[in-house]
Parts: structure tokens; C-alpha cells; sequence
């Protein structure tokens, strides 16, 4: 094994231990600075930076981690499917949120990139960015971008759009479940749909269903959105 494969190794190695850790530490003191999806990064990058590390490094036996969000998508099912009868009453109010969040999410994703004068490749990699990774990584090869780019977008999008939402709630008298639920499933992904499975099983229901859908949808729109850009 050469030095490159030690390397790897080792950075996979600690990023479980600091994740579990980070869980862990999380579960006896619910602070927002301690949530793993936000602590770990953080000090990857800090490891990163001070041992002069390339991204390379680190990603090429950690790859396997972002190809397990695909499984990890999908076992959102089960609750979805307890929860059918939610579903089939409030349909037609879930279906509308999720196509007026999509739009808005990747509209206001390239309008922004473009007035800030970003590349063609920086606006198709920021497209999909409110969509989970498996998602967004497949969108961002259609239309030309770099999925490891949009990987990282789409975990900036979900921890802050995690924070923002928790906020929200506190400030916003949003006392329906489906209402609060979609609010995190449409803008922060997986990151937003782990905070709703806190807040309330239903909440959590209602985030898979929106995070799936609105994966599946911009999937489907990625013609329309290669337009775009």
C-alpha cells in the first residue's frame, strides 16, 4: 500500500471517529454548533489546511461515503409508507409546494450565480444545490458541472438551511406539521429532513416525501434547467 492509500485511509478513519464522536456529544448537549453535519466538516477542513492536505487526498477512500447517500435516500421510504394516509390528504398541497420550491431553489441559484458573474460550470454545479446529493451530483453531469463541486454546495445548502429553518420556527407561528416539515425537506435535504425527525415524526414524514419528490423533479427538469444556464 502506498503512501497516497495510507493517507486515504487515515482521513476515512477519522472522519467516522469524529463523526460518532460528534453524535455522540451531540445527543447529551443539543447545541446547533455541535450537530455532526456541522462540526465534522469544520474540522476536516482546519486537519485539512494545517497538514497541507489536497481534497484529492481526502476524497479518493471517502467517495464511498457520498455513493451511500443513494441507500440512505431510499430507507427514508419506510416512515413515508406508515404515514401513507398523511399523504393521500394533504397530496395536491405537497405536490404544489414542492414544484413552487424546486423552481424557486434553482432560479434563484442561477439568477444570483449570474449576477455575481460566476462561470457557466460554477452556475450548473449551483443548480441542483437544494436537491439531495445523489440527486444533485446526477443533475450536475447533465448539465455540464462538477458533481464533487455541487456535493459540497449541497452540504452548505442543507446545514444552513437547517439552522435558518430551526429559526424560522421559533420566530414563525407555523403550527402545522406538514407546514413545518416541508419547510425543511424543500430547502436543506437530508440535513433539514434529520433536524424535522426531531422536531416531530410527522415533521420528519412530510421532509423525505418533499426531499425525495423534489430530487425526482429537478431530475426531470435538468433539460429545462440546462436552459438556464
Amino acid at each position: 500500500m502506498n503512501t497516497f492509500h495510507v493517507l486515504a485511509l487515515a482521513w476515512f478513519t477519522l472522519t467516522v471517529i469524529l463523526y460518532l464522536g460528534c453524535k455522540a456529544l451531540y445527543r447529551r448537549h443539543p447545541r446547533w454548533w455541535l450537530m455532526p453535519m456541522l462540526a465534522v466538516p469544520l474540522i476536516l477542513i482546519v486537519c485539512l489546511l494545517l497538514s497541507h492536505q489536497s481534497f484529492a487526498v481526502y476524497f479518493a477512500d471517502t467517495r464511498w461515503l457520498v455513493w451511500m447517500l443513494g441507500p440512505a435516500t431510499v430507507a427514508f421510504a419506510v416512515p413515508i409508507y406508515e404515514y401513507r394516509q398523511l399523504i393521500r390528504r394533504h397530496w395536491l398541497a405537497l405536490i404544489v409546494g414542492v414544484l413552487a420550491g424546486s423552481a424557486a431553489a434553482v432560479t434563484s441559484s442561477v439568477f444570483l450565480a449570474r449576477l455575481l458573474g460566476l462561470s457557466t460550470d460554477l452556475q450548473a454545479s449551483l443548480a441542483p444545490r437544494s436537491v439531495s446529493t445523489p440527486f444533485a451530483m446526477a443533475v450536475a453531469s447533465q448539465l455540464g458541472g462538477s458533481p464533487d463541486l455541487t456535493a459540497v454546495f449541497v452540504v452548505l445548502t442543507g446545514v444552513f438551511g437547517m439552522l435558518a429553518g430551526e429559526l424560522m420556527l421559533a420566530l414563525l407561528p407555523l403550527r402545522s406539521h406538514l407546514a413545518r416539515g416541508a419547510l425543511f425537506g424543500a430547502s436543506s435535504h437530508g440535513a433539514g429532513t434529520a433536524k424535522a425527525m426531531e422536531i416531530g415524526q410527522e415533521e420528519g414524514v412530510v421532509s423525505s416525501l418533499v426531499m425525495m419528490i423534489s430530487g425526482v423533479v429537478t431530475v426531470f427538469a435538468a433539460p429545462l434547467i440546462a436552459r438556464l444556464v
